[in-house]
């Protein structure tokens, strides 16, 4: 089970990757061959945003399950968006519950529960929708954008699966999750409050 903190929304475990790989590489990069048409354009390599975009969507559940990364279980998601300038941005949804918030809405509406399929004791429990329906609920989500500096991303060299092609996903997914856990999990701590 990967660690995870205030300072960690992302962890890769390359051992693990490896060791569960049917061909003795990279598990991930068999579920990049599976997906080989959303890494090239007309059979061209993809433009270093594109890439980012296809390597992270294809490493992260639901694609992989277990993700070649994985993201702590309280946070919704993580993406990676091409930006009309053609840059890259992660994208987070953080559930956050009426106690970190300045206003609380009025009445006893219902929040986000701690999902059933969380392990007891888990410190990063996933959200899920309250399982009651008798009274209204204000489930509030927020977005948060971090763009992604043009030096971080990968220009691929090749379209074509193989260890090329997945090498250069793993240094771009690598280098995702460190931008993540350095610059954008203090904004997610900051806005949970130390609330979970």
């Amino acid at each position: 089970m990967p660690q995870f903190d205030y300072s960690t929304l992302i962890v890769i475990d390359d051992t693990a990757d490896r060791e569960s790989a049917s061909d003795g590489h990279s598990r991930y990069g068999a579920y990049i061959a599976r997906h080989a048409g959303h890494f090239h354009e007309d059979g061209e390599p993809l433009r270093p945003a594109e890439f980012a975009a296809a390597a992270w969507r294809t490493a992260i559940s639901p694609v992989m399950a277990p993700g070649y990364a994985a993201v702590r279980p309280d946070i919704d998601r993580i993406e990676v968006y091409v930006d009309p300038d053609g840059g890259a941005q992660l994208c987070a949804k953080i559930g956050l519950r009426h106690s970190v918030l300045a206003h609380r809405p009025a009445g006893r509406l219902l929040d986000w529960e701690r999902a059933p399929w969380s392990r007891p004791g888990e410190a990063w429990p996933a959200l899920a929708s309250p399982e009651r329906t008798d009274r209204p609920a204000v489930l509030v989500t927020a977005t948060v954008l971090l763009p992604v500096p043009d030096a971080i991303l990968v220009t691929p060299t090749t379209a074509r699966p193989g260890h090329t092609l997945t090498d250069e996903a793993k240094t771009v997914v690598a280098t995702l999750a460190e931008h993540a856990n350095h610059n954008l999990a203090p904004l997610v701590a900051d806005l949970l409050g130390g609330v979970r």
